[in-house]
């Protein structure tokens, strides 16, 4: 299929129970400068690479107020706004930025609020569609945290909450508090330590996005262990790793990240690869 003509990437998954989103997104970190800081090398690409995700179909962006910092959001909203109704944006707060590849946790209630309230006014949105705690920070209490986004969705400033690198513990004590939309964990094709995690939001119906859905480039690399499957494929390893995440739970909403049109447009298409259950247990295998 015309890369062009691609509608509905990857099939339809119910975010929250109400959100209908195209299940191969796009990860907004990489609309960055080098390090995840400060601008982009050519800002106009990645305004278009936002508009051409849209283009083909992508409705749902995940970015984070730590994207530069501020950066990813306000090239969001540079490129989209105002946004068509179907375009679900998700960002994150709970990670400060003190210089590039820098990563603090903070989840003091105060600093969530206030990161909740500064990502809206980038965003310019009334009401984050989906807000994650970027991390668990240790040295506040975990019902403190998770506490605090519940009174911002309580207020309208939140329609779900979602988590990020966590394990099935921390779901279910989350889940306790207030109803968990999503999580999102490290997880592809050659790292696979959070398959419990997957498992777990498979049965209870949670969204679970991968970050690092291509490992940065590495399983698309030549030489890579799927160089000689995607050939015999006709495919790109990139799209062949892909579509292994796709086919691996329903649940699953892989957010490849680019900062290239070209790119951009290959990974989208890997929606329209459809592995046989045979394919898929070779892939598992090949990169296990």
């Amino acid at each position: 299929m015309d890369v062009a003509t691609t509608k509905t990437p990857g099939g339809v998954f119910e975010l929250g129970g109400d959100l209908p989103v195209h299940r191969l997104g796009y990860g907004a970190m990489q609309i960055t400068g080098k390090g995840i800081w400060g601008e982009p090398k050519d800002r106009k690409e990645a305004v278009a690479v936002l508009r051409r995700a849209v283009e083909l179909g992508v409705n749902f962006i995940d970015t984070a107020d730590s994207y530069g910092p501020y950066v990813s959001e306000e090239i969001i909203r540079e490129a989209l706004h105002p946004y068509s109704e179907d375009l679900v944006i998700a960002t994150k707060g709970g990670l400060v930025r003190t210089g590039p590849d820098q990563w603090i946790p903070v989840g003091r209630p105060a600093y969530l609020r206030q990161e909740v309230e500064m990502s809206l006014r980038r965003l310019g949105q009334e009401r984050i569609d989906l807000y994650q705690l970027h991390r668990v920070d240790r040295e506040v209490p975990f019902e403190d945290q998770i506490g605090e986004l519940k009174k911002l969705r309580d207020e309208g400033k939140i329609r779900h909450i979602g988590l990020s690198e966590v394990d099935a513990s921390q779901i279910e004590a989350a889940s306790a508090i207030t109803e968990i939309a999503s999580v999102q964990n490290l997880f592809n094709l050659a790292d696979r330590h959070h398959e419990a995690v997957l498992d777990h939001a498979t049965e209870q119906g949670i969204a679970f996005i991968p970050w690092f859905p291509i490992a940065t480039g590495e399983l698309a690399k030549p030489g890579s262990v799927l160089e000689q499957a995607a050939k015999e494929h006709g495919s790109s390893p990139a799209q062949l790793a892909l579509a292994w995440l796709l086919r691996r739970s329903p649940v699953v909403l892989p957010i490849p990240g680019t900062s290239s049109v070209a790119h951009l447009e290959e990974n989208v298409a890997a929606a329209d690869i459809t592995l046989t259950d045979t394919e898929f247990d070779q892939l598992t295998a090949l990169a296990s």
